[in-house]
């Protein structure tokens, strides 16, 4: 079994529903709190013990490279003004040289697309792919969970999140079959089925472990919904050959793709900081407060 040592992020969407914030700017470097949402991601990986971190970027993206390089100027100018803390607060969110690359999806053809565009940069090894919209809150990291439920199951490992029943029209669904460790094996993936024809109420939730062999499927993979070449697609020819478990993740998932789910992302990490956590609750609660007083008069 090898170990997970390299993930993979797809950063190349245009960030159409943070227009116009996102117009010169990207998505990914919108900020949570006080962090990029794509550093929460990045910093997930590294606690799962990733050496190798590959981006797969777009046009406009140079500042991702920018926000993961040696920046010079401004440590040389934190260094003078005796700013030790910040500076060094910054040099432990940098890569060390040599453990990032990028490529370029040159043309919007879907997640699947994306993933295929890092196929040189993988090699013959499993990976990690993590969407980076998606950030979780937990004690331990997901993927750093779902890499000890690979070391002892191997194959690919999905993480999984339950929903309510109701609402399986909304995600891609999982089967579940016999528990294993933290997870269970899965049996079958559909996409956003009805309620009744759903075989679990468990959906894929933004982080995955795949084996090499996923680049086959995805080379010769037809395009799908919406004319993109789809992962589960490919997942769901991969698991024909290849057992996949899902592990379920215990935390909180924000989607910073969607402005209500950056919003919840906000509050819900300024409250986990000893430095702001006192002032956030109370200008919430003063808020709410003042919300229903004047929903009362209007009424």
């Amino acid at each position: 079994m090898k170990k997970i040592r390299t993930a993979v992020f797809p950063v190349a969407g245009l960030g159409t529903r943070f227009l116009p914030a996102t117009k010169a700017l990207p998505k990914e470097m919108l900020t949570v709190v006080d962090r990029p949402v794509i550093q929460y991601v990045v910093d997930e990986a590294r606690e799962a013990g990733i050496e190798h971190f590959i981006f797969v970027t777009g046009r406009n993206k140079s500042a991702i490279e920018d926000h993961f390089d040696h920046q010079f100027e401004l440590y040389e100018t934190l260094e003078r003004r005796g700013k030790t803390e910040l500076l060094e607060k910054l040099k432990a969110m940098q890569p060390e040289p040599g453990q990032v690359s990028y490529t370029r999806q040159q043309v919007p053809m879907g997640l699947g697309h994306a993933v295929w565009c890092a196929r040189e940069l993988v090699g013959n090894e499993p990976f990690a792919l993590l969407l980076p919209d998606m950030i979780m809150q937990s004690e331990k990291g997901c993927l750093k969970q779902m890499v000890e439920l690979y070391e002892k199951t191997g194959g690919n490992v999905l993480a999984v999140e339950e929903c309510d029943p109701s609402e399986t029209h909304k995600y891609g669904i999982v089967g579940r079959g016999e528990d294993a460790h933290t997870g269970f094996e899965i049996t079958s993936m559909v996409e956003k089925p009805k309620p009744e024809d759903a075989p679990s109420p468990f959906y894929i939730t933004g982080r995955y472990i795949l084996q090499p062999e996923i680049f086959h499927f995805l080379e010769n993979q037809e395009t799908g919904a919406g004319g993109e070449i789809q992962i589960t697609d490919a997942m769901r020819a991969l698991l024909k050959q290849q057992r996949f478990h899902g592990h379920i993740y215990k935390g909180r998932t924000f989607d910073c793709g969607q402005p209500e789910g950056f919003v919840e992302a906000n509050l819900a990490f300024a409250l986990q900081r000893e430095d702001l956590a006192p002032f956030v609750a109370e200008f919430a609660r003063n808020i709410i407060r003042e919300e229903a007083d004047l929903s009362s008069k209007v009424a």
